[in-house]
């Protein structure tokens, strides 16, 4: 039994390091490096001279969230020993973030690459419209993710829980997330309630989730678990 945890757990850990990495790549560097907010010229321009890097974002996000799915049942496989309830709930919110909001909202991106191509359905429409068209699909895609963080939140915050009250995990991991979690639901609320601040709240979970999120996936890769049941 204690074999078989540790090797679900560290099997966990390593597809959560993908998802990290993936993610990381498509929103960091790809959207974080192509998409200029409140730009929609240089947006535009951008896509189009590095649409190969665009669509490899998407592919990325699309990878991200298929492994997401897998995610989800295994963490409910982990902790639903200390409260079945709660982790079926936090593995359904999991579900719901990414694998199922998070992959329709990439359509939004699609449909930015789709806009911005000189020979795609706004082409005949003018270079305006096009930059116009483009930048909107983008802005969906950035509420599409917003809103997709909030369930996420409530998963991280539900998780936390769980891994403060497991055996298989020190509890610290569990305060961590539930920070992690406090950080995704500031930024969705955050961004609605108060547009403008998008640069800081997005600091806030970026800081908050990479040590609550990281050093939970080490843990997952480099231990497993702490001990049997």
């Amino acid at each position: 039994m204690n074999n078989k945890l540790k090797n679900k757990a560290r099997l966990t850990g390593i597809l959560y390091l993908l998802v990290i990495l993936l993610a990381g790549f498509s929103q960091g560097y790809v959207r974080g490096t192509i998409v200029i907010p409140d730009d929609p010229q240089v947006t535009l321009t951008n896509i189009i001279s590095s649409e190969v890097l665009f669509r490899l974002g998407l592919i990325s996000d699309l990878l991200a969230f298929m492994i997401d799915a897998v995610i989800s049942i295994l963490l409910y496989q982990l902790l639903k020993s200390v409260n079945k309830t709660i982790a079926a709930i936090a593995s359904v919110f999991r579900l719901l973030a990414h694998p199922a909001i998070g992959s329709l909202n990439l359509l939004n991106h699609y449909m930015a690459l789709e806009t911005a191509s000189r020979s795609g359905i706004m082409s005949s429409l003018g270079i305006e419209q096009q930059e116009a068209w483009t930048m909107l699909f983008m802005n969906a895609h950035n509420a599409g993710y917003l809103l997709a963080g909030a369930f996420f939140g409530i998963h991280c915050l539900l998780l936390g829980i769980l891994l403060y009250r497991s055996v298989l995990f020190p509890k610290v991991f569990g305060i961590l997330m539930v920070l992690a979690a406090g950080g995704y639901m500031l930024e969705t609320f955050g961004n609605f309630i108060f547009p403008g601040y998008q640069f800081v709240l997005a600091n806030i979970v970026g800081f908050s989730a990479a040590i609550g999120e990281i050093s939970f996936t080490l843990y997952l890769l480099v231990k497993g678990t702490r001990k049997t049941i």
